[in-house]
């Protein structure tokens, strides 16, 4: 959901002090702002502590860091509202581990919203192409300068041939909890052959018994990859508890992985069987 106007404007004031797990406002404003304001921060998982050493909102995690990609994007996810959960940072800090990314790596991030993992990617070193649905967002990772390209749209509509000349060494993900599968799959074809591509997703992947998910599970395994399942808390500072884990799929040669390799090796197969 969007911040209320006068509530951003409260919560980027320079005076305002976020830090650690609490948020306080040191400085006089109106009671309605304030009302605004404390919703919005109940709604975020924060409780008003009044006491005289403390008197700011306090959160049962380290806010810091998800509040500033809250108030950069304007707007943070809601319990109405379940759209959009950013990547929190340690999650953010495992996955791009997990995949190994390091200086002049081309990555892909499909479903980046409002940059948590292609800050971290660029910091590392990097070069990171993004994808985001939301016109806000993709103009907020435009303006922090961290991604050679920010395409706005909707990923699953992207060919990967038409997309780029060739494959990403790493794709990394937190795609929409609904669907995420669908986008894991389509991510597939933007990887080369060799790369590594690490998601997260609602931990439904490790035991739903739908066709899909049997076969995709089983895919898994045959490349060796893993999905574990994360802390039962591990997306609780953006106010949600929903089950994740975490998968790692890596690429290699001969693999049955529909890579972006995989399809530029098509249309000569095709051609074969034509010429037969």
């Amino acid at each position: 959901m969007q911040f209320p106007p006068e509530v951003l404007r409260v919560l980027t004031d320079p005076r305002t002090i976020i830090r650690d797990d609490k948020v306080g406002v040191p400085f006089e404003i109106d009671r309605p702002v304030y009302e605004q304001m404390n919703k919005v921060l109940k709604e975020m998982g924060g409780a008003w502590d009044g006491r005289k050493a403390v008197r700011a909102h306090v959160f049962p995690y380290r806010i810091e860091e998800f509040m500033r990609q809250c108030l950069t994007a304007g707007e943070y996810p809601s319990k109405y509202e379940q759209g959009w959960f950013p990547t929190p940072p340690s999650l953010v800090m495992q996955i791009c581990d997990l995949a190994g990314i390091c200086a002049g790596m081309t990555v892909l991030e499909p479903s980046a919203g409002s940059g948590a993992m292609t800050r971290e990617i660029a910091r590392r070193g990097g070069v990171v192409d993004a994808v985001e649905l939301d016109s806000r967002r993709a103009e907020v990772l435009r303006e922090q300068g961290d991604c050679r390209r920010v395409m706005h749209g909707d990923f699953l509509d992207l060919d990967p041939l038409d997309y780029t000349e060739e494959g990403f060494d790493r794709v990394v993900m937190n795609p929409p909890f609904a669907g995420g599968l669908d986008h894991i799959q389509h991510a597939l074809g933007f990887m080369s052959d060799d790369g590594i591509l690490v998601s997260v997703m609602s931990n439904g992947l490790m035991w739903w018994s739908d066709k899909a998910t049997v076969e995709f599970r089983e895919m898994v395994e045959e490349v060796g990859g893993e999905i574990e399942a994360l802390p039962e808390d591990a997306f609780a500072v953006c106010g949600t508890n929903v089950r994740t884990c975490l998968l790692f799929l890596p690429g290699y040669a001969g693999s049955r992985l529909q890579t972006y390799d995989w399809l530029l090796r098509q249309p000569r197969q095709l051609d074969l069987f034509a010429a037969a």
